[in-house]
């Protein structure tokens, strides 16, 4: 029978331990983590997202500080609160919530973070030392991060001999986690929406990471029997069948027909998605720990 990974009870073992390492901080060094999250404008989606995010951090015991902007802020207005929040000690992780309004660039932004606060793992320093291999110094971004547990809930530690496809090569997921499985000993195969004969190329997959924001686009037979496969994308999709104007959100796996053929499957919604705010959290707790020079706890395993 196929294992379902579920993101709500591994998300809630992450905050678990979270909230362990954040007060034992506290308790030992007097250091109690702080997060800043920034929004820009009224995208209720991003609104939703970041209310989400400051009532899990002060959940967590945190210093939760949160900078709501108008809709008008200027690239130096929004860059001088970025400079503020580098600079305030009590702040140990900065968070700007993309995307940003039009007119807004966010590169230089995410890049202005300096890279011991930037819990989004988005800056170059980080995304430099997971290429290189050091996991350990830098802050690793949320969502793969994340995934990457939910792998070694069925593969442990080591997955020498495993063949993981990954599809899609962003640089805020496909990238970071191929990397991951890479450091893990698995062998890697990159693969995106150029690459030739895909579905070949994933039924040789023993574990399947797809993040290609295509509904359903992987289908039952492109999945080899037995495999692990990790579905992170979220999308919406119309639901006639509940009524006029109904929609439902699905993955990027077909869902029905993936799951008769894997050995474990993530679910959509309730799978990848909820790992991410759980890792922003270890993240912060991580930045706290180096920040005050004291060895930081480690996240990869629960």
């Amino acid at each position: 029978m196929v294992r379902r990974i579920e993101g709500k009870s591994t998300a809630a073992a992450v905050i678990d331990k979270v909230k362990a390492e954040a007060a034992q901080l506290e308790r030992d060094h007097g250091v109690k983590p702080g997060l800043a999250v920034v929004i820009v404008g009224e995208d209720p989606a991003s609104q939703t997202y970041v209310a989400s995010k400051s009532r899990t951090a002060k959940e967590c015991g945190f210093h939760s500080v949160q900078h709501s902007l108008p809709e008008g802020t200027s690239q130096a207005e929004l860059a001088a609160l970025v400079d503020k929040l580098n600079a305030d000690p009590a702040i140990h992780g900065v968070l700007v919530q993309l995307p940003l309004p039009k007119g807004l660039d966010s590169e230089p932004i995410i890049q202005a973070i300096r890279p011991e606060k930037d819990v989004d793992g988005l800056h170059v320093v980080n995304a430099g030392k997971l290429a290189t291999g050091d996991l350990k110094t830098g802050l690793i971004s949320c969502t793969p991060a994340g995934a990457m547990i939910m792998v070694r809930m069925v593969h442990g530690q080591d997955l020498s001999g495993l063949h993981a496809v990954v599809v899609g090569r962003s640089n805020l997921f496909g990238k970071p986690m191929g990397q991951l499985l890479l450091n893990a000993n698995a062998t890697v195969t990159m693969a995106h929406s150029r690459t030739r004969d895909l579905a070949a190329i994933c039924q040789m997959a023993d574990i399947l990471v797809v993040a290609v924001g295509r509904p359903q686009m992987v289908r039952g037979d492109w999945v080899k029997p037995g495999a692990t496969v990790i579905d992170v994308g979220i999308n919406r999709i119309d639901a006639p069948e509940r009524g006029e104007g109904k929609t439902r959100l699905v993955g990027d796996v077909n869902y029905p027909e993936a799951e008769a053929v894997a050995g474990a499957i993530t679910p959509v919604p309730g799978g990848v998605g909820l790992m991410t705010i759980a890792m922003l959290m270890a993240n912060t707790v991580t930045a706290a720990y180096q920040q005050s020079a004291v060895p930081a706890p480690d996240f990869g395993t629960l």
